[in-house]
């Protein structure tokens, strides 16, 4: 494994690992979120974007997520979301991100901070996750632990989590490793 390769897994086992380790760091704290039901909050205002769409909202991820995985024009498979009139500026998205058999992955959330308080993250994320649980068994995410107002919307869609942890092993360096 190389430094840039962080481990990932429930909070509870990588505690009892990191005490066995030599070294490790641990690296953040997400909520991995999952729901075996639709939640049902389909928005009227909410869309699937096309791909200029998607593409345009790009800077309120350089913006206001440039820590996002993902990211228009990268890897997620659709993006939905809340577009202004007339402009046509997205101020909510979301992604439909590498879902696989049996689990859709929702990725890639960010609401303009101007738009905030009205609904519309829960608005684009419901509109996802019901797309997501007609096609597959269930439906998954991570939030940050620390997030809370992402973490409450996500329980108000129906989703429960548990805690994860990310990790890094140092790695010696050098000839002599």
């Amino acid at each position: 494994m190389g430094p840039a390769y962080r481990l990932l897994g429930e909070a509870r086992l990588f505690d009892g690992l990191a005490a066995q380790l030599p070294d490790p760091k641990a690296d953040h704290r997400y909520l991995w979120m999952e729901n075996d039901s639709r939640p049902g909050t389909v928005s009227g205002e909410v869309e699937w974007l096309d791909a200029d769409q998607a593409l345009r909202a790009g800077p309120l991820f350089d913006r206001f997520f440039p820590g996002s995985y993902a990211k228009p024009g990268a890897s997620a498979h659709r993006w939905a979301g809340v577009v202004a009139e007339p402009d046509g500026e997205p101020l909510a998205v979301a992604a439909d991100a590498w879902s696989a058999r049996g689990c859709g992955y929702l990725a890639g959330v960010v609401t303009h901070p101007d738009a905030r308080g009205r609904g519309l993250s829960r608005a684009v994320c419901g509109f996802v996750l019901d797309t997501l649980g007609e096609r597959h068994d269930r439906a998954a995410l991570m939030a940050d632990a620390d997030n809370a107002p992402a973490i409450t919307t996500y329980r108000r869609l129906g989703m429960t989590g548990r805690l994860f942890r990310a990790m890094r092993l140092r790695t010696a360096r050098g000839p002599t490793g």
